[in-house]
């Protein structure tokens, strides 16, 4: 009886082999894991080898491991630590969105789009990749240096900024015909409900969450406990896709 392997679990084996290959490779090279990362897509992907040609297959599970690397880099994070870096976080932070958001929604305007499509450009672009950036500032010690600090004050703020923004859009991209009277009492529920979300997963978190972490240490099985710690983050991943905001 002729039996074929499943294809998820090909593909995974293909994804695991770039990773293994072109990884080490680019920092041997000196170029750095993220470079290497990428290579590997590129080289499998549809424009290389074309051994992945259905890019759409993957996006999710990409976005779940970028969730995973951030709720690492979270449970690293100490809450007086946090309340620490307040000032650079709400100094610097805001000074580079601010800044990038005004200089690129300038150059926009001056290049003729709508001031709609140059906020939006702007507030876009003043943000950057939180999970590659912090990758990249690891793999090179900087996060207990003073720029290191900074950096990491400036990507808390990008991602703090990140859900107002989000929550804008869809103002901005409301049209001004008459049936669209509503759009605006809409999207500020929807803006709302996401606030109250976020909140009510913070109010939770330090309410329930942690007792029921303790009570499951005391069972002293690890198992249980990383399972949790997966449910924990596939739930609130989960809600956060919910009301439309990312998982990440």
């Amino acid at each position: 009886m002729e039996t074929h392997a499943p294809t998820w679990l090909i593909h995974t084996f293909i994804y695991l082999s770039a990773a293994v290959v072109a990884v080490p490779l680019s920092k041997a090279l000196g170029l750095g894991s993220i470079i290497g990362y990428l290579a590997a897509g590129m080289a499998i992907g549809p424009w290389g080898l074309g051994v992945v040609t259905n890019v759409e297959d993957i996006l999710h599970f990409a976005e779940f491991g970028v969730v995973l690397m951030l709720f690492l880099v979270g449970l690293e994070l100490e809450p007086k630590r946090l309340w620490s870096l307040r000032r650079p976080i709400f100094g610097w932070g805001s000074a580079q969105v601010l800044g990038c958001t005004v200089a690129i929604f300038a150059i926009a305007m001056l290049a003729g789009a709508s001031w709609r499509i140059a906020l939006v450009a702007g507030m876009g672009l003043a943000l950057s990749s939180t999970a590659i950036a912090l990758q990249v500032m690891n793999e090179r010690n900087l996060m207990r240096t003073g720029s290191g600090q900074a950096g990491f004050s400036i990507l808390l703020f990008q991602d703090i900024a990140a859900i107002p923004i989000l929550a804008l859009l869809p103002l901005l991209g409301q049209t001004l015909e008459a049936n669209t009277a509503a759009a605006p009492v809409n999207h500020a529920g929807e803006a709302i409900k996401i606030i109250a979300v976020i909140g009510g997963i913070v109010v939770g978190g330090r309410i329930a969450i942690r007792p029921v972490f303790r009570w499951i240490a005391r069972s002293r099985a690890p198992e249980i406990f990383t399972a949790a710690s997966l449910l924990l983050v596939v739930g609130i991943a989960g809600l956060m896709q919910l009301v439309g905001l990312s998982m990440a």
